[in-house]
């Protein structure tokens, strides 16, 4: 494996199995780590999969230059951050790329790996029983329309 996507986000479960990617990740000693993290612009309800492609990019258009979109950004920044200094923290540092994007996180993880020419895609599986209606949803989608191995992290 010589370039790995980790898809990181700012839940708590994501901390817990990034601790584990590092260990996976030391075995592999891969040549790239691409941390990918996709900002939510509809935020956390069924609209975000109402929205279509025109929606959605009407959406980042009327956000671009915005303070909310500064303010994701940052967020985005601070997190991507984070996992980068445990990363070169913890293991003998291949160079590691940070990625943001903005839309559908299944549609960009997988457009991210494309575009980076991924050999495994590495994420958690979210969610906890009172959620089981979209537990894992964009991790199974991944893991369904990836062309590459995915890896998921319980």
């Amino acid at each position: 494996m010589k370039k790995i996507l980790i898809a990181v986000d700012d839940t708590k479960s994501t901390m817990e199995i990034f601790n584990k990617s590092l260990y996976i990740t030391k075995c592999l000693k891969p040549d790239l780590i691409v941390l990918v993290y996709v900002e939510q612009f509809e935020g956390k309800s069924l609209i975000a999969e109402m929205l279509g492609d025109a929606e959605m990019a009407t959406l980042k258009e009327a956000l671009e230059g915005s303070e909310l979109k500064e303010t994701l950004d940052k967020k985005a920044f601070d997190i991507l951050s984070r996992y980068k200094r445990l990363l070169q923290e913890n293991l003998p540092s291949p160079p590691i790329k940070t990625v943001v994007k903005g839309g559908h996180a299944a549609e960009e993880i997988l457009k991210t790996a494309k575009e980076e020419n991924i050999d495994l895609i590495i994420m958690g599986a979210r969610g906890k029983r009172a959620s089981s209606l979209f537990m894992g949803s964009v991790s199974r989608e991944v893991s369904n329309l990836a062309e590459v191995p995915v890896l998921i992290v319980k």
